[in-house]
This record gives C-alpha cells, sequence and structure tokens, in this order.
C-alpha cells in the first residue's frame, strides 16, 4: 500500500472517530456533569497521547523548551482543553447534538476572521460570501427553519456553541506562532488543562462523582476526540502528497454524524437540520476554494 492510499485510510479512520463524538458526548452526559466529563477525559487523554510520545520516543522533547514557551503553553491549555470543552459541553448539555454539532463546525469560518486581526491575512469576498451562508445555516438549525418566529432551542445553548468556535479558533491561531512539536505541545497543553480543571473543582467546591457508564464515555471522548483522532489526522496529512484530497474528507463527518445521532440517540433528524447543515459545508467548501481554509 502506498502512502497516498495510508493517508487516505487513516483519514477517513479519522473522520469516523470525530463523526461519533456528538453521539457519545450526548450519552457520557447523561451520566456526568460538563465539567466531571471533561476531567476524567482530560486523564485518559494525557494517557494516550503520552503512549504515542512514547512509542515515538519524544519523551525528551517535554523537556526542552524555554520559559516562555511553557508559559504560552499554559495560556494555550487554559483556551484548550479547559474552557474550550468546559464551553462545548455545557453547549451540548443544553441543545440538541444535531444542532450543536453543525454549529461547531463553523469553527473553520472563524479561523479565518481571527486570522485577519491577529495575523494579519487577508480576507476576500469568498470568504464574507461563506460567512452569510454559513451562519444563515446556523440561524437555520437554530430556529428549527421557522425564520419568522425568531424562537431558538435555546439562545444561550447557541451562544455558547458559536462561543465554543471562537475559543477553538483562538486555539488553532496562536498555536501557529509556536515553534513546539506539534504531539509534544499537545500534551504540554492537556496537562496544564488537568491542572486547571483540578483548581477550577477546588475553588468552585466541585466534586467527582463516578459512574461506569460515564467513565466509558469519557474515556471514548480522551482517547478519540481529544488525542488520538488528532495525531491519526496528523499523521494523514504528512504522508499524503495532496493535502486538499484529505482535507476535503472531514466535511463527510458532519453527516455521518447525524446517522449516528439518529440511530444511537434516537433524534429526528430535521429537514432544517440537513438543509443548514448543508449551507454550512457549501459556505465551508466555498471558502476553501481560495485557499483559506485547511484543518490542520
Amino acid at each position: 500500500m502506498n502512502n497516498n492510499n495510508k493517508a487516505i485510510l487513516l483519514a477517513l479512520l479519522a473522520v469516523l472517530l470525530w463523526s461519533s463524538v456528538a453521539t457519545i458526548f450526548k450519552l457520557t452526559l447523561r451520566y456526568f456533569s460538563p465539567s466531571v466529563m471533561l476531567f476524567y477525559s482530560i486523564v485518559f487523554s494525557i494517557l494516550s497521547i503520552f503512549t504515542v510520545l512514547v512509542f515515538q520516543k519524544k519523551i525528551h522533547l517535554i523537556f526542552s523548551y524555554n520559559k516562555k514557551e511553557y508559559f504560552a503553553l499554559a495560556l494555550l491549555g487554559f483556551i484548550n482543553p479547559t474552557l474550550y470543552y468546559l464551553v462545548l459541553f455545557r453547549a451540548y448539555d443544553i441543545l440538541p447534538a444535531q444542532e450543536a454539532q453543525p454549529i461547531n463546525y463553523t469553527w473553520a469560518l472563524m479561523l479565518t476572521y481571527l486570522s485577519v486581526f491577529i495575523l494579519k491575512r487577508k480576507i476576500g469576498v469568498y470568504d464574507f460570501l461563506a460567512g452569510i451562508i454559513c451562519y444563515f445555516g446556523v440561524f437555520i438549525i437554530s430556529t428549527h427553519g421557522n425564520l419568522s418566529d425568531f424562537e431558538f432551542t435555546s439562545s444561550k445553548g447557541v451562544f455558547l456553541a458559536v462561543f465554543s468556535t471562537f475559543l477553538w479558533s483562538i486555539y488553532w491561531v496562536y498555536s501557529t506562532k509556536l515553534s513546539v512539536e506539534p504531539v509534544v505541545g499537545l500534551f504540554i497543553n492537556f496537562l496544564f488543562g488537568f491542572l486547571f480543571v483540578s483548581v477550577y473543582f477546588i475553588v468552585f467546591g466541585y466534586h467527582l462523582t463516578f459512574d461506569i457508564y460515564g467513565l466509558m464515555g469519557s474515556f471514548y471522548i480522551g482517547m478519540f476526540e481529544m488525542g488520538l483522532t488528532f495525531i491519526l489526522w496528523l499523521f494523514a496529512m504528512k504522508l499524503t502528497s495532496s493535502s486538499s484530497k484529505v482535507a476535503n474528507l472531514i466535511f463527510l463527518s458532519p453527516f455521518l454524524s447525524l446517522i449516528f445521532i439518529h440511530f444511537v440517540l434516537k433524534e429526528d433528524i430535521r429537514t432544517s437540520t440537513f438543509v443548514g447543515l448543508s449551507m454550512i459545508i457549501f459556505g465551508l467548501i466555498l471558502q476553501q476554494k481560495k485557499g483559506k481554509v485547511n484543518k490542520t
């Protein structure tokens, strides 16, 4: 098997795993609060990424950076996983999965807009058109297609889902400014994230709860949402000779996710959800035509 075929297989596996996490979020939230789910998920994620670093013989790199780089990694760890997943899990706790998942997918558009202000990149007409199309799709999903009534399932939930895209984009924009090995950087981010979430529990007086089903869900999230799937995607992008072909596979994810949501969570997928999601994906593809969006 050549490298391009390996890249496609790895990318498809990553897409399949990412497609399942919205369903796993909702299932796990039946047993844990968002903060407890985050705590356990971070622990499992740290273990999974550490295992990869051992396999790659990169453990020594964890201690190879200067104080300024560790400080930057700590700040990024405060954003992701700490704030990002607290906000995202809360959004999923409030909204149906078929609403939270498509809204979260507009992170790529948010990333482009933030890059204008932070990285001083230029924005074109296609980016504005993509924004109008994508966020109109969000509006359709959030109002269930009742555009004249202007009523959301939960305005708070929609705000949190959109805000999560801002946090994720901030994380990625500033990550590009660091000359740190990606997997090592991710590991250090999550170590600091574990510290911040632990402090969060202490300050607000939260207590860990235990449930075997919740723990299994957190294990899945830590392994496949936060840890190994990201690494699979990185490997796929490194192996391929055409990053655009691999990157385009990510657009399968939200539609596959709806299949999981329907058959596992038993949510009736509304026509407005499919229409809104299709608009979001069309907007992102339109934007990508100008070379603005890249998953990694």
